[in-house]
């Protein structure tokens, strides 16, 4: 079993929040459904398991049901050998938005108090939005991923305590030696090529077979290319042709969506009239959405965002894929024809976003654009954040322009790049990608941001 930060997130919630039920959220394929089956059966007693998405497309027994009385009669009948008292039984209702309607009842269920209950869905996102009565008060709801770059590393064989020594002198602001270095950007590199969906993961330590992962992967860009099914084929078809651009539109020098570019016509489109299929692909988890913002201000929200937005597809693996299939080669050799920097900003923007980051990007027309801007709470101030692939990771004219903005009142920024040293010039500190690792956000305030001592100036 591949180790996932998220076990300790279902455990602590069922054991210390038993009156709210819990609403994973998360797209396709990054295992919700195996690892809350994992811990729902450690846990307690008696597990009863339903896929209303199946049973939507099946015999639909749970579409009629209205009142909790119509639940509890429909799950008796499926499953009453399996139901026992609160303490000791829990019901897993797998991709609820299938039935939003049962989004609704979820307050008067948890409010009754027979059965302990779970609740998943791929498209989650999109069916909260969509149900005009969610019952706030009775559930929390908490986001899943694919692998980080940590978990994968652990995957691969990487022991906690070397982590936890890595992070140590991440937060002194001190470098890894050669050889560990090499180490990281070789497992950093092979992050690239398989990416963290579970099962590409799986394939990968099993085979070693990179023809293998790249099946899986090309299998699971398929089916999040035609999963819109609560939309009309007009729509579908438009949010699958966004969907197919985001490699494309990350090899451009804006690397943003062109609306112009979505549907072949004359007429002249704008922002808004692509509004809810961009909100479908970040909310069913898809796609990462950062949008544009030209005059920043610390918190990032109070910040008036641009109509500009960059798409990044949510798996690295799913990315290289596309573009490089099974050349592996183009990704471990850090071949100088291949500019693997769209690459590396969905790295970054994975993980920035799965370790609770809200994230725009800087964009304007005289002083150029900066790949990411974060909340920096420890100095109550933004913090830019750019990603370099290549040797010439030291020049970053908008970067530079950037912190000369007075007004902004930024004057830190970092550079992820692939050198071992860390370094600071002015500002800006460079440090090697792998740590990104360790930027995290919980509550509103960040762990790390910036080494804790100084570094070399240069």
């Amino acid at each position: 079993m591949l180790f996932r930060k998220f076990t300790r997130t279902l455990e602590e919630f069922l054991q210390t929040e038993p009156d709210k039920i819990l609403l994973v959220n998360g797209a396709r394929q990054v295992g919700k459904s195996y690892l809350i089956s994992y811990v729902s059966k450690k846990l307690f007693k008696n597990y009863v398991e339903i896929n209303l998405k199946e049973d939507k497309e099946g015999d639909g027994i749970f579409a009629s049901v209205n009142s909790t009385d119509d639940f509890y009669l429909q799950l008796g009948a499926i499953a009453g050998d399996r139901l026992g008292k609160r303490e000791n039984t829990i019901v897993f209702l797998d991709e609820i938005q299938a039935y939003p309607h049962l989004l609704t009842m979820l307050k008067f269920l948890n409010q009754e108090k027979r059965y302990r209950y779970i609740a998943s869905g791929s498209q989650l996102g999109v069916a909260l939005a969509e149900t005009p009565s969610v019952p706030l008060g009775s559930i929390a709801i908490k986001e899943m991923y694919p692998l980080d770059f940590e978990e994968f590393l652990i995957s691969q064989g990487c022991g906690q305590e070397t982590i936890e020594a890595i992070e140590a002198k991440f937060k002194a602001g001190e470098p890894l030696n050669e050889a560990m270095h090499a180490y990281m950007m070789k497992q950093f590199r092979l992050y690239l090529l398989v990416g963290g969906l579970p099962d590409a993961v799986k394939t990968f330590n099993e085979s070693r077979n990179i023809a293998k992962v790249r099946e899986i992967q090309k299998d699971i860009h398929d089916l999040y290319g035609i999963d819109a099914s609560q939309y009309d084929e007009e729509r579908k078809l438009v949010i699958r042709r966004i969907y197919k651009m985001i490699p494309s539109n990350m090899e451009n020098k804006k690397k943003r969506v062109f609306v112009n570019d979505i549907e072949e016509t004359k007429a002249h489109r704008q922002f808004s009239d692509y509004a809810e299929e961009f909100e479908y692909l970040t909310n069913s988890g898809i796609a990462i959405g950062v949008q544009a913002i030209s005059n920043p201000k610390f918190p990032l929200k109070e910040s008036e965002e641009k109509n500009l937005l960059k798409l990044y597809m949510n798996d690295v693996g799913l990315l290289t894929n596309l573009l490089y299939s099974t050349n592996i080669n183009a990704v471990l050799q850090d071949q100088r024809s291949v500019n693997l920097g769209s690459v590396y900003e969905t790295v970054v923007a994975q993980e920035l976003k799965a370790h609770g980051f809200m994230m725009n990007y800087y964009d304007n027309k005289q002083k150029g654009e900066v790949d990411f801007l974060v909340d920096d709470y420890q100095n109550l101030t933004v913090l830019p954040i750019e990603v370099k692939s290549g040797k010439d990771y030291d020049e970053h004219s908008a970067l530079d322009r950037f912190l000369n903005v007075k007004d902004y009142g930024i004057t830190n920024a970092i550079v992820l790049c692939n050198e071992r040293e860390i370094r600071k010039n002015g500002g800006v500190t460079y440090m090697p990608v792998y740590y990104c690792m360790f930027y995290r956000q919980r509550a509103g305030t960040p762990d790390m941001y910036l080494p804790e001592i100084d570094v070399p100036l240069v």
